[in-house]
């Protein structure tokens, strides 16, 4: 498994579902059909989303910082 960052190329909207998808293994597009159908459970799904976002460093910020 690969570290937990937003990457820069494969994004939609903030790359948070492709992250994911890297992390765990599987395609962005599953991860984002996973999280399109739990958006019908009711939920805090896109203030994960948003938060997400927010907190997962950029693949290149994430390179950046380790490089030190």
């Amino acid at each position: 498994m690969s570290a937990l960052v937003r990457p820069t190329h494969g994004r939609m909207i903030g790359g948070v579902c492709a992250g994911l998808a890297r992390r765990f293994g599987t395609s962005a597009t599953t991860m984002r059909v996973i999280f399109l159908l739990s958006c019908l459970l009711p939920g805090p799904q896109f203030l994960l989303y948003i938060a997400l976002w927010i907190l997962l460093p950029s693949e290149d910020k994430a390179s950046a910082r380790t490089a030190w």
